[in-house]
């Protein structure tokens, strides 16, 4: 029935006053947040843009034939404080054009005057079906029309043709919408993993959503229902209290808004928003892969009808006993063997028909493994069969258990979308029910590329690529699954985790041996890297300490294995090539000292390259700094390795040498630019002075290592000093290219004989910085400088952990010297805005220090790097 403008009943006052009053009141309710208030907020913007409508209408002279259509999320209802209006001004054609935009200007400049967002259009049906044609964002926006006001069956007709072209026209658009979510997906990642979520446009949030809602509309396919209304809902109450802290229009948590959200929404702190949030997002997620791939499932069966359908029309026959696919599409039905109860057909893992769940309690693992193993995914009514028929596992688990576990964990890349199939219907916790915890559970730490429960699944994906080189592959693949368990507890994380590994090691059914091995993983999973990392390999008291941590070879090479799968899970910046060879170094000498072999010991000459040796013996030769440069990355550009060689001395000393692609098994180029090494005669305030000129020249240093030569017995004979120091530095531009190598030799010497005020310079440079403003961003922890105890025999090892800055290095090093100790070797390296250091010194006269004076020590440098001015 067409309804005429004049009998529109305005139930508000159409002036943007009266709305904005009664907006306000609406948004500072606080007894009807999430759906309610969404859906009253859109009521009341209906009721305004109502009268808006009907006085316009009148003005304009327009009786009949147009209409006001809210689409987008505004037809939903789903309208957010802050939220866009997205609104069709539908008319018939019969109307004149200057009373058309007369009344189109007194609808949306009231809307503009508010301040509100407004996305609008003027056009007839068919104008409208036409553009939904061309643009689908269009389309998908007409599939959610709603009438406001005007002509109620102007719109109802829109939405009939809308709904009848999406359906016939869904074979074609559906794969370009699942493009454009893929797309999206690329652009803004994953939105169960990420630290500052768009929570509408990453993968998994509102847009995924909506997708989703399209897909169903078309007939072809529908999403898993359970749980999908109460995810979406949660993502838009979370979008609602954003826009209410921040007053803006805005999709993206960042981390300094959460604790407001979260006090908002009423929950306990950020964490525990992020993680349902994650876990909304999860939902939207897996609901989206099942249903692509029933729509690319469809879409192929229907392909495959025609031809035979022609084939059998022709009297060519066919083969008997398809069954009916989705969307009409015929389908073989043909099902392949994989194991014990389970099939594979149509591309997925099903169960066969004779498999009975509730007597065979190892028919969950063993599905999963063999949809893993043959990289298929399980049905989602498989699944689901399982979560609500199979028995549970008797505890100790039987053997078949215990390997199927294996089996899947073992199966690389495919075992990640097997474990979410079972973690959307809950069997992961029923199996192993401390994996609650850690569930969806969000890692505040920018190296960290995943939650908690996803990092140790691709810890065992990329564990599985070394089965071959560990001789137990069982227990490295069940320690990388439950290497961060702990994390769900208060405390040290490898501490509770040991205690959990031991409980879940025997609940599925490993023997005491192996439970201590698997123990022993857990506990000592940052062993190795953080060792090799930030302490003196050459000294004895390290090397003894991992072996006596480690116990015996066979856990020691498990270990090994576990500690690179584990920094490859958790992101590019926690393993590179460096710190590769770094571990293995230390795996080296720790196995000698297992095999009975004496640790090396400060008191004989320290091991030198070729290289090393002739920096050297040229440092002594000269009385100067020497440098040489060498590229660590293929993906330098041409420009700056020029930067590099261009400005070398006639002496040849300054050298730079592209390496080789990286190792098999490594993240490929590393983010680093050079490698700087530096050789020095032996005199104080080189490390601060050195790290100074660097800092100086805009190099970002990601790892540092100082220590002491020793000259040649030759050179020694003639009289030389008593040593050359040694600095290797691994450096990135922080901007622009890299600095020209001669410039930096020539400010190091002028810096080490005082003519370069290194601490001016450094303090110019930082008060011209603050003349531009800058973003707001997170208020980094205060750094924390602590003694490390017992980690050496012959020095004191002090631990600076803080927020990498420009000239941290040398502010630590000045701060160092000021105290009047003796850095005998320093190891500094940066994980993401985290710079993690040590430095072994000593006292004047060589000798470790007195827990007092070391207590003393590490009170200065923190107070020096909290006020840097004191430095």
């Amino acid at each position: 029935m067409t309804e005429s403008l004049e009998t529109t009943t305005d139930t508000t006052d159409s002036g943007p006053g009266g709305y904005a009053a009664a907006r306000l009141r609406l948004l500072q309710e606080g007894s009807r947040p999430g759906p309610p208030r969404r859906s009253a907020l859109a009521e009341l913007t209906d009721q305004w843009l109502a009268a808006l409508l009907t006085g316009g209408a009148q003005t304009a002279g327009i009786g009949r034939g147009v209409a006001l259509v809210a689409v987008g999320g505004y037809g939903r209802g789903e309208l957010s404080p802050r939220s866009d209006l997205d609104v069709l001004l539908l008319h018939d054609g019969s109307a004149d054009r200057s009373a058309l935009a007369a009344l189109a200007d007194h609808v949306w400049y009231p809307v503009w005057d508010m301040g509100l967002a407004l996305d609008h259009s003027v056009r007839t049906p068919d104008e409208a079906r036409a553009t939904a044609a061309e643009e689908l964002k269009v389309q998908l926006g007409l599939l959610d029309a709603r009438h406001i006001a005007g002509d109620q069956a102007l719109t109802a007709d829109l939405r009939t043709t809308v709904l009848a072209d999406w359906r016939a026209q869904a074979p074609r658009r559906l794969p370009e919408l699942h493009a454009l979510c893929q797309e999206r997906a690329e652009r803004h990642g994953e939105l169960q993993f990420l630290l500052e979520p768009d929570l509408k446009e990453a993968r998994g949030g509102l847009r995924d959503a909506t997708a989703l809602r399209a897909i169903a509309a078309s007939w072809l396919a529908d999403a898993p229902r359970e749980g999908l209304d109460d995810a979406r809902r949660r993502l838009l109450d979370a979008r609602d209290a954003l826009h209410l802290s921040t007053g803006r229009a805005a999709d993206r948590l960042a981390l300094q808004e959460q604790d407001q959200v979260a006090d908002a929404l009423g929950l306990l702190d950020a964490d525990a928003l992020l993680r349902q949030i994650y876990e909304s997002a999860r939902i939207i997620s897996y609901a989206s892969d099942v249903t692509w791939r029933e729509v690319e499932r469809v879409l192929r069966a229907r392909s495959a009808a025609r031809p035979r359908l022609r084939g059998l029309l022709g009297g060519l026959g066919g083969r008997s006993g398809g069954r009916a696919g989705a969307g009409g599409g015929a389908d073989t039905g043909e099902r392949s063997p994989l194991a014990e109860g389970v099939v594979e057909q149509d591309g997925e893992v099903v169960l066969a028909r004779t498999a009975r769940p509730d007597r065979d309690p190892v028919l969950t693992l063993r599905a999963a493994a063999a949809a893993a193993q043959a990289g298929l995914p399980l049905s989602p009514h498989a699944v689901r069969r399982l979560s609500t028929a199979a028995r549970p596992l008797p505890v100790p688990w039987p053997p078949e258990a215990r390997e199927q576990l294996i089996t899947l964990l073992g199966a690389g890349e495919s075992t990640v979308g097997v474990w979410e199939a079972l973690e959307a219907e809950g069997l992961i916790t029923r199996l192993l029910p401390d994996w609650e915890r850690v569930r969806c559970r969000p890692q505040r730490n920018a190296v960290h590329r995943w939650t908690v429960d996803r990092h140790l699944v691709e810890t065992a994906v990329r564990a599985s690529a070394f089965s071959r080189r560990v001789g137990r592959p069982d227990l490295l693949l069940v320690a990388a699954l439950l290497h961060d368990i702990g994390k769900g507890w208060p405390g040290d994380h490898s501490v509770a985790g040991e205690t959990i590994a031991r409980d879940v090691a025997a609940r599925i059914g490993f023997d005491r041996a192996d439970v201590a091995v698997l123990a022993a993983l857990v506990r000592h999973h940052l062993l190795l890297v953080e060792t090799a990392t930030r302490r003196d390999l050459d000294d004895p008291a390290t090397v003894r300490s991992v072996a006596e941590a480690v116990g015996g070879a066979t856990t020691l090479e498990l270990l090994h294995a576990l500690t690179e799968a584990d920094a490859l899970a958790t992101g590019p910046a926690a393993w590179s090539a460096w710190r590769g060879s770094l571990v293995a170094d230390l795996v080296k000498r720790v196995s000698a000292v297992l095999a009975g072999e004496p640790a090396d010991d400060w008191s004989t000459p320290q091991q030198t390259t070729a290289e090393q040796e002739r920096l050297a013996i040229e440092a002594w030769r000269t009385g100067g700094p020497v440098l040489a440069l060498h590229a660590r990355s293929e993906a330098m550009a041409p420009a700056e390795a020029g930067l590099l060689t261009g400005g070398l001395p006639a002496d040849g000393l300054l050298t730079a040498a592209a390496e080789g692609p990286p190792e098999e098994g490594t993240t490929g180029p590393e983010p680093i630019g050079v490698e700087l090494l530096i050789a020095v005669p032996d005199q104080p305030g080189v490390l601060p002075t050195a790290a100074g000129v660097l800092a100086l020249h805009r190099l970002t240093v990601r790892a540092a290592d100082l220590r002491a030569l020793e000259l040649p017995s030759a050179l020694d004979a003639a009289g030389a000093a008593a040593g050359v120091l040694l600095l290797s530095w691994r450096v990135a531009a922080e901007y622009g290219s890299l600095p020209q190598a001669a410039r930096l030799r020539n400010d190091l010497v002028r810096a080490l004989d005082g003519s370069l005020d290194i601490v001016a310079r450094l303090a110019e440079r930082e008060a011209a910085y603050r003349k531009y403003p800058r973003r707001r961003g997170v208020h980094a922890p205060p750094p924390r400088v602590t003694v490390a105890p017992g980690s050496s025999q012959l020095a004191t090892v002090i631990e600076v952990r803080a927020q990498d800055a420009p000239g941290l290095l040398h502010r630590i090093g000045r701060a160092l010297e000021h105290t009047g100790v003796a850095v005998r070797s320093a190891h500094a390296s940066t994980l993401g805005a985290n710079a993690v250091d040590a430095f072994y010194v000593t006292d004047s006269s060589g000798a470790p220090l007195k827990p007092m004076h070391a207590a003393e020590v590490a009170q200065k440098v923190e107070r020096a790097l909290t006020s840097p001015s004191d430095a």
